[in-house]
Formats: structure tokens, sequence, C-alpha cells
């Protein structure tokens, strides 16, 4: 089972309906985030939007939000979020926005109350940068985007 951390969680005023954040199942990593839309919002091809969730969370320091697309909506309709994983930081305390995108076709309906994307409390590290001259001669070296192929090799010892 997964360890729990209490996340303070403020629904804004004429969002009581909207429900909090919630787990689908007892395994679930993400908890689902609803669309607190005043009725129904479409999202027509190639437009993205940023839909409001009607919360504001208080995470906890050392911890990251992490908002997530959710598999359904993105394999049925190409709706997806656009800068997956977007991120909370711990210290902003606005309203949790979602930036989905409509990769697909049609025009996607958001209804009030939807489930459209999922969030996903983790913690972080943050790290001292310090300059240095790096070591190229690895077996990859500089070579970048692509150039490991797309075939599996095995590497063998040398």
């Amino acid at each position: 089972m997964a360890s729990k951390i209490q996340i303070l969680t403020e629904s804004i005023p004429g969002n009581e309906d909207i429900p909090l954040p919630f787990y689908g199942s007892s395994a679930s990593a993400g908890a689902d985030l609803h669309a607190a839309i005043k009725d129904v919002l479409i999202i027509q091809p190639r437009e993205r939007r940023i839909i409001p969730t009607g919360i504001k969370l208080m995470i906890p320091d050392g911890y990251e939000g992490q908002i997530r697309p959710r598999s359904g909506i993105a394999l049925k309709h190409g709706v997806t979020v656009l800068n997956s994983p977007g991120t909370i930081d711990s210290d902003y305390r606005g309203e949790i926005g979602v930036l989905l995108i409509n990769h697909g076709s049609k025009p996607y309906k958001i209804s009030r109350g939807e489930r459209i994307a999922q969030l996903i409390i983790a913690p972080y590290i943050q790290l001292d940068f310090t300059s240095t001259k790096i070591q190229t001669d690895t077996e990859r070296g500089e070579m970048g985007f692509g150039s490991t192929g797309v075939s599996s090799k095995i590497i063998k010892d040398k």
C-alpha cells in the first residue's frame, strides 16, 4: 500500500459541488481532477484551453504536484495535457488549472464536474548546479536525438 501524506485543499467559492481530487481505486497513483466550468466548454481540434478545477492545494515542502492526462480521453478523443506532466510547485497557492489540447479531429465537449486529468504528488530533489568541464569520453558521448537507433542491440562489456 502506498504511503499517505495530507494535502490541504480549498474549494473556491461557487465550486462546492465540484468533487475534491479522489482516487478511482485503492491502488491508483493519480487522483482525478474535475472541470469547474460554468456549464459546457468545447475544445476545437488543435485548440488548447486552461480548464479551472475550482480548488487550491497546499502541497508540503519537498513535494510537487504533477498534472497528467487521463488515458481514456487521450485514446478516445486525442485530448491530453499539453505540458504533461504539468508541475505545481509547493509554494503555489492559486487555483489549479489544467492545460488541455485537442489533438483529435472533432470538437471535444467538457461538462461541469467531468474528470479531466490526474494529479500525482511526488517528492523532488533540488540540485546544486556546479560549473565544470563535462566528461564526454563515454560510449555515447555527445550523440543525442535518435543516435541510439530504434532496434535493440546488446552492449557487451569491453
